[in-house]
């Protein structure tokens, strides 16, 4: 819902409004996390809930990746054994059911089909990877630097309102763009980072959060 003045009468329109997700924490686990713990490298497992420079943590991944000579495969294995959380494919079907739906990532193309299709296939906004002739990943290819942020912006732009969640650093941009924003189940670092933020802790009060911006 926004208002202006035309003349002297206020106009207020309601918007339809799109909500925005991220993937990793918020929906499925932690693929890194995944990958760290079946291959018992667990330097891996540090995520964007550890670091605030989604680039600078992507290259640390990438250094660990090419000095122990994995393959995207072998991470795709992997990626193929995870689930969703319990509750995730409902929740997410009971969003599509009232809203526009978009999940807003970090991870890659080359990453999620399995996931998404466990999902039921949401619309996913995310990144590519650069791979070599010997299947291994030599780089990153971001479909757009800040995305979550710009893409919440320019929704707006499109007039529409934006519900967003998230649970980790780079999520922050995308959370105080948006019209409404909450952490989901989000580390202490987080909550006492931003204290004014909003929190939930399961799909249910998330759920709820989502509706009462509808009235």
């Amino acid at each position: 819902m926004r208002s202006f003045l035309d003349g002297r009468n206020l106009v207020t329109i309601i918007l339809m409004q799109v909500v925005c997700l991220d993937l990793e924490g918020v929906l499925v686990p932690e693929i890194w996390i995944a990958f760290a713990e079946e291959t018992g490298v667990h330097e891996l497992k540090r995520t964007t809930r550890d670091e605030p420079d989604y680039e600078v943590l992507m290259q640390y991944r990438l250094d660990i990746l090419d000095k122990n000579g994995f393959t995207l495969t072998e991470i795709q294995e992997v990626i193929g054994t995870l689930n969703p959380f319990p509750g995730a494919f409902e929740f997410v079907e009971t969003i599509r059911e009232n809203y526009e739906l978009i999940i807003l990532s970090d991870t890659f193309k080359e990453f999620a089909g399995p996931l998404m299709k466990k999902l039921g296939y949401p619309t996913l906004f995310c990144h590519e990877l650069v791979v070599d002739e010997n299947n291994k990943i030599k780089a990153i290819q971001l479909r757009l630097a800040d995305h979550k942020r710009k893409s919440v912006q320019y929704l707006q732009k499109l007039n529409f309102e934006v519900i967003a969640s998230g649970d980790s650093y780079n999520d922050i941009g995308m959370l105080k763009t948006a019209d409404y924003c909450t952490l989901f189940n989000p580390p202490s670092s987080l909550v006492s980072e931003y204290p004014d933020m909003p929190i939930v802790s399961d799909y249910q009060q998330l759920h709820s959060f989502i509706q009462k911006t509808a009235s």
